[in-house]
């Protein structure tokens, strides 16, 4: 949520800051729930002065031994106005709250501008893709070739865009994550943790707006439940409500979940194959940091995804998203693209954020040792550390071979009990 001072303060900045990214301001109701806003301060500011005179007036008349029954009855008629006034205040200062819940994020000043992801900017590339003498197929046909990717069988079970897994693809889908978390753990300073696959439409939308995507997730029939569209909803959600201690910043954590996503209006787009799935695994890195060193952070936490794909010899490249490609909640995103073979292209395989305050306001998450040692809201950052579906559809297309079979990424073979390659039984 954007800081409601800078909006008073300074208007016009948020106005064109949102306008970088295509977003319209509704400045003439801003200005109407502010006027509304002030005139109820306002006149709550005169009538308690109004109050508190009246007050002192009754003691001189007591004092005095006078009669003090008409200015009583006048003070207790203020009383009735105070309260009423605090009900209409508190009313609009929700109204005012929801305003802000559907209001997106400021890009960082160096987020390039632009409408769609024909905008992005590449930031570097790794690696160089493979030359094959051989024709190349998509996951789908490896997947199938094997006897290990089945879409038939998932779809009498679940319908479309879900997959089952069977035998070495299985067994890599497993390795892939626990390689992911261990480098993470183990060299990157996260702790682990595990975590509900549900969370309340509260938890929801203090990472996202759940007025504007509630239709992008799966939400439990009679229950304040939803589940889990990535780890980034509970994970982020530990330090809602929350006053920390900047000594304790950094907090680092890695979780590997399901995830779960209606794509709502993505229908038509990716459906062969496991690029856009209803049900899909995902290593999430995620940092909750001292707003000096949000920046900072992004480079690292990118970093750390990155290293993932340099360690399987992955060829990618990494694109820093331009206004109108943002997520609603993030100031900054790169977005990781591994090489598919199969598609001639890149295609995204993680997406690195920095939400600067933005979530923390929404959460209420704080830190102590701020500005003159005021509670100050922390710097939210995350990122995929990757998914792991799309790692796997990745290795399957970029190390399948000419006999059908797939070689197992060197880095990977220790969590696959040193197996070289997966082939048909």
């Amino acid at each position: 949520m954007l800081d409601i001072q800078l909006l008073r303060k300074d208007l016009p900045a948020v106005v064109a800051g949102l306008a970088r990214r295509g977003v319209a301001f509704d400045v003439s109701g801003f200005r109407a729930l502010e006027d509304e806003r002030k005139g109820l301060q306002s006149r709550t500011e005169e009538l308690q002065a109004k109050r508190n005179a009246l007050s002192k007036q009754v003691g001189i008349l007591k004092g005095r031994g006078e009669d003090a029954s008409a200015v009583l009855a006048e003070v207790g008629g203020i009383g009735d106005e105070l309260k009423a006034n605090e009900t209409a205040l508190g009313a609009l200062q929700e109204r005012l709250a929801g305003f802000l819940r559907t209001i997106p994020n400021i890009p960082r000043p160096e987020v390039a501008g632009g409408t769609s992801s024909d905008d992005n900017v590449e930031v570097r590339r790794w690696g160089e893709p493979r030359a094959f003498d051989f024709p190349v197929k998509d996951h789908v046909d490896v997947g199938a070739g094997l006897g290990m990717l089945d879409f038939d069988t998932a779809a009498k079970l679940s319908g479309a865009r879900f997959s089952v897994l069977k035998g070495g693809l299985a067994r890599l889908h497993r390795a892939l994550a626990q390689f992911m978390l261990d480098v993470h753990t183990r060299e990157h300073g996260y702790t682990e943790v595990y975590v509900p696959y549900m969370v309340t439409g509260e938890c929801a939308d203090g990472v996202s707006s759940l007025a504007k995507f509630r239709d992008d997730l799966f939400k439990l029939e009679g229950r304040d439940l939803y589940l889990i569209p990535t780890a980034e909803y509970p994970v982020t959600n530990f330090v809602r409500d929350t006053l920390l201690e900047a000594k304790d910043l950094p907090l680092r954590f890695v979780c590997h979940s399901p995830c779960f996503r209606s794509e709502a209006g993505s229908y038509g787009k990716d459906t062969r194959g496991m690029i856009r799935q209803h049900q899909f695994d995902k290593v999430e890195i995620l940092q909750v940091v001292h707003p000096d060193r949000s920046a900072e952070a992004h480079e690292e936490l990118t970093g750390h995804a990155e290293t993932i794909l340099k360690r399987l010899g992955l060829p990618f490249r990494t694109m820093m998203l331009c206004t109108g490609d943002l997520g609603f909640s993030s100031a900054k995103t790169y977005d990781l693209e591994v090489w598919l073979p199969g598609q001639s292209a890149y295609r995204e395989i993680s997406s690195c954020s920095n939400f600067e305050a933005f979530q923390a306001r929404r959460m209420q998450a704080r830190f102590k040792g701020g500005d003159k040692g005021r509670a100050e809201p922390v710097h939210t950052l995350n990122g995929s550390g990757l998914a792991v579906g799309r790692t796997l559809v990745a290795i399957l297309e970029n190390c399948q071979q000419s006999d059908g079979s797939v070689a197992v990424p060197e880095a990977l073979r220790p969590w696959m009990g040193g197996l070289e390659r997966i082939a048909r039984a």
